[in-house]
């Protein structure tokens, strides 16, 4: 929490991630509402994501308080009469020409084509992720995911992360909880597993990793990923300065999921091509981009 509030008070676009800690939050309520409990995931869900906002609606404070309130009166900046007072977005669009659509010029089809890699393996990576969400979506219920990640993190917090290990540890807990007559836990427990055992072709990948070694494996534990970098791409090509993607969606990592899977032909690799085309670009985003950036050439 203390860690994605920092990258916000960097960044505006790092308060995005509180995404992250409400659809934990989502989870953990979903679980307590199953068991009848009270949804306290969702209070403290909302105080770890307003702490992560809290930088930049910090910033926008100081700027209003510094311009509007203790600045000339007689001469009242426009976003100071606004509704909704942001600093922010009045020096994007007023100083930077940021507005939807506003940067679809002709003159500007060079830096369309300098962020388009980085958009081409962003929209690549959406729509992979997606399909296999949404076999996910058909073959198992979000019930049952829901249970295996949450019972899986209880675990996870006192086991090793290896999938082997949770597994062996789920069958454990049942024998124990047959003695016990506990037929809750059992049928928690069970599901859990069979979640599990669905999520992982071959039983010996890690939990703690978002996407394993199997080319049609995607947990839900993708979908706050895909949907983060969705509308991190939207607003990277109809709104931003669209060169800027380069380093925008850079954050994201769906991007090098998808680019690992590329480059891994023996694990359902594309094509070696397109590989050795990504391996070139990411090098020569290191180096150009290193040489180029510094001295304010829109290379990102």
């Amino acid at each position: 929490m203390i860690m994605l509030a920092l990258s916000g008070s960097a960044r505006s676009n790092g308060a995005l991630n509180a995404g992250y800690i409400c659809f934990e939050a989502l989870l953990q309520a979903y679980d307590a509402a199953i068991q009848k409990k009270r949804p306290m995931a969702l209070v403290t869900g909302f105080l770890r994501s307003t702490f992560v906002f809290l930088p930049f609606f910090a910033f926008q404070a100081y700027g209003y308080l510094n311009i509007c309130v203790h600045g000339d009166t007689d001469e009242l900046r426009p976003w100071c009469k606004a509704k909704l007072p942001l600093l922010y977005s009045f020096i994007q669009s007023h100083y930077w020409g940021v507005g939807f659509l506003r940067y679809f010029q002709v003159k500007q089809l060079p830096n369309f084509l300098l962020a388009s890699p980085a958009l081409s393996l962003a929209v690549y990576s959406i729509v992979h992720y997606t399909k296999l969400l949404h076999q996910l979506f058909q073959s198992t219920s979000i019930h049952e995911q829901i249970i295996a990640i949450v019972d899986g993190r209880l675990v996870e917090a006192h086991e090793s992360s290896d999938v082997a290990t949770v597994l062996k540890s789920e069958i454990s807990t049942g024998l124990h909880n047959k003695k016990q007559g506990n037929t809750e836990v059992k049928k928690r427990k069970s599901v859990a597993a069979s979640a599990a055992s669905a999520a992982s072709l071959d039983g010996n990948t890690s939990t703690g990793r978002i996407v394993g070694d199997n080319k049609d494996e995607c947990p839900l534990l993708v979908l706050p990923f895909i949907l983060h970098l969705t509308f991190m791409t939207f607003t990277a090509f109809f709104v931003m300065h669209v060169q800027v993607s380069t380093r925008f969606l850079s954050a994201s990592p769906p991007i090098y999921w998808a680019a690992s899977r590329i480059l891994a032909p023996a694990r359902g690799g594309s094509c070696k091509r397109w590989g050795y085309f990504i391996i070139v670009y990411f090098v020569a985003y290191i180096l150009l981009g290193s040489l180029l950036f510094p001295n304010f050439y829109p290379f990102t």
